[in-house]
């Protein structure tokens, strides 16, 4: 497999090494010595999966007190994956980062805890599979509103299809406070 960083520390893309053949492909989507190599060292502990049709924008989730890492897949279609940096005392607290995830290429995006996560369906239909270090924790659970003017995110779709309770959260800038209370957790 290939690892590639990003710009805010932390961020990993991940792709696997994929053996065609006339029946079709194989690959790994996890292997625990091979991760903890490539810097992903927190144990998986739930995992979870989504099917979204398209301009369906989920996030930006995360959680305070057990924050999440996350092992996004798109096992089909394509989205446009987001992650914002909700850890303090980072050099990049506040900034964001994309990736491009397709069913068809494999790639993976990890998120260390403390990033916020949310995501964006490119293609007709798409399903989204992700590994947690966490487990859910409604009580937890914190968000930031998508179109957040101080965040700026380039999102593909100008009218996206959100639930209720993402479209009320508040601005990255009502929540410093709270994410800031969380210091060295």
């Amino acid at each position: 497999m290939k690892v590639a960083t990003l710009g805010l520390q932390g961020l990993l893309v991940v792709t696997p090494a994929v053996h065609r053949d006339p029946r079709g492909f194989f690959l790994e989507t996890y292997h625990q010595a091979r991760y903890r190599e490539a810097g992903i060292r927190d144990p998986f502990v739930q995992d979870n999966r989504s099917s979204s049709a398209r301009n369906t924008l989920r996030g930006l989730h995360g959680q305070l007190k057990n924050p999440q890492g996350k092992l996004v897949t798109c096992l089909s279609g394509e989205i446009l994956d987001v992650a914002v940096d909700a850890r303090p005392g980072s050099a990049t607290f506040g900034r964001w980062e994309t990736v491009r995830l397709t069913g068809a290429e494999f790639t993976q995006f990890y998120l260390p805890p403390g990033f916020l996560h949310g995501f964006c369906v490119l293609s007709e239909t798409a399903e989204v599979a992700y590994k947690c270090t966490a487990p859910y924790d409604p009580s937890d659970e914190v968000g930031v509103v998508w179109n957040d003017p101080d965040l700026a995110i380039q999102w593909p779709c100008r009218e996206p299809i959100l639930s209720t309770r993402d479209a009320g959260y508040p601005r990255f800038q009502e929540m410093r406070e709270r994410f800031e209370a969380y210091r060295g957790l």
